[in-house]
């Protein structure tokens, strides 16, 4: 069995009984950054060996793994900090597992953007998931995509590229658009800022924000055609 584990994104406490029962029971658990599963494994004495897994060596790996869980051992996959997978390795060795019949059970558990999108107060029924933008090739084209979406979308950003993508909501969105920024969630200095662009980028351009950072922006409002061939935007209060 492949085990798919979430682990805290901040306040250890967080984590599911579950998730520390399973931790503890599989025979080996692949962990994005050892170092930094070996202090979350200290705090809850889980003495299970932990073997890196990671962008750089997933696709390297992967056969030893397979051979290990055809040989009957369980293994738990964890990232750094929530749900592997969503933004995150994982994706890769789920799809060999379930290509293979091997099982695959995926615990509930923290993900970053779930408390954001939340906290936002802006509508969440529907939403889409973007993650983090390309840096360089393909990043104006999946704004100018995602600026025409009538739904709330959710994107990861780091501290330091954040007043830059907030100029490019700015530039894609417009002006009056609502964006919510959340940052360091679950932990002491939790934050979630709404506003638009423009008060955002007066507020993080004397503050830098530190933190890891989820940005949700609002849908792009309706257009309702009115009698005369006359339009109106569609508001939340409409």
């Amino acid at each position: 069995m492949l085990y798919i584990v979430p682990t805290p994104i901040g306040n250890l406490e967080d984590i599911t009984l579950r998730a520390l029962n399973v931790l503890k029971e599989v025979d080996l658990v692949l962990a994005e950054d050892t170092r930094t599963s070996r202090k979350l494994f200290t705090h809850f004495t889980i003495t299970t060996p932990l073997k890196a897994y990671h962008a750089h060596n997933e696709h390297r790996i992967q056969e030893e793994i397979i051979e290990m869980l055809n040989a009957g051992k369980s293994i738990a996959l964890i990232s750094d900090a929530g749900t592997p997978g969503i933004s995150d390795p994982g994706f890769l060795i789920v799809r060999t597992c379930k290509q293979l019949d091997i099982p695959v059970s995926t615990l509930p558990g923290a993900t970053a953007f779930v408390p954001a999108l939340v906290s936002s107060g802006l509508p969440c029924d529907k939403f889409f998931f973007e993650g983090f933008l390309p840096h360089k090739k393909g990043r104006q084209t999946r704004l100018t995509y995602l600026a025409e979406l009538p739904v709330s979308f959710v994107l990861y950003e780091s501290p330091n590229r954040l007043l830059k993508l907030l100029s490019e909501l700015e530039k894609f969105c417009g002006s009056d658009r609502k964006i919510n920024v959340s940052r360091e969630i679950s932990k002491m200095f939790e934050e979630h800022r709404l506003g638009t662009s423009r008060e955002l980028i007066e507020h993080y351009a004397t503050k830098t924000p530190k933190g890891e950072i989820v940005v949700i922006v609002e849908g792009k409002p309706e257009v309702k055609k009115l009698k005369g061939n006359k339009y109106k935007q569609k508001n939340e209060e409409d």
